[in-house]
């Protein structure tokens, strides 16, 4: 079995639908010039023929941590995240009122040196895997609650276009 990577630097980016998480991450990746880890919640349920169901979110899950596995043994020294699994869990809270004491478990002893949250200033944009435009809100209160309730470190990233990259940017560069 591998040693684990602790010389990389993990930052999640999280945030309500349609906040610029993965247009966020590709841009931090190309300007540190290391990789990130997509959403596999995207692909999955865009190749889905039903609507997803509780099982398909834990499937999701799994395979995310899994992928944050693969792409950390390829980081040079930052690893930029798409997601993370405490929009897992408040999603599985608030659709089904129940959440598996793993995931709990794992976000909790996940290795994260920031969490960049994704206010939500930005327009909401159609897409077809979009499902929430009402309850962006509620649902950054609700991760940004789960961040402090954690003690994890977090900066709420907000502007429109360059400057959102910008607000990121300044915040990574005190990290390193």
């Amino acid at each position: 079995m591998e040693k684990e990577r602790k010389d990389i630097i993990r930052v999640a980016v999280i945030g309500p639908e349609s906040t610029g998480k993965t247009e966020l991450c590709k841009r931090l990746s190309e300007t540190f010039r290391d990789i990130w880890v997509p959403e596999y919640a995207r692909t999955y349920i865009e190749k889905l023929k039903r609507p997803y169901r509780y099982g398909d979110v834990l499937h999701i899950a799994s395979e995310q941590c899994k992928e944050e596995e693969v792409y950390v043994r390829k980081a040079k020294k930052i690893l930029f995240l798409d997601t993370d699994l405490i929009i897992t869990k408040i999603w599985l809270s608030h659709v089904w009122n129940s959440c598996p004491s793993w995931i709990d478990d794992r976000i909790r002893n996940a290795q994260r040196d920031l969490y960049l949250l994704c206010n939500d200033d930005l327009p909401w944009e159609f897409d077809p895997v979009r499902e929430n435009p009402d309850i962006r809100k509620y649902l950054f209160n609700c991760y940004k609650k789960e961040v402090e309730k954690n003690n994890f470190p977090y900066f709420v990233v907000s502007g429109i276009g360059e400057a959102r990259v910008q607000c990121a940017l300044e915040k990574i560069k005190e990290l390193l």
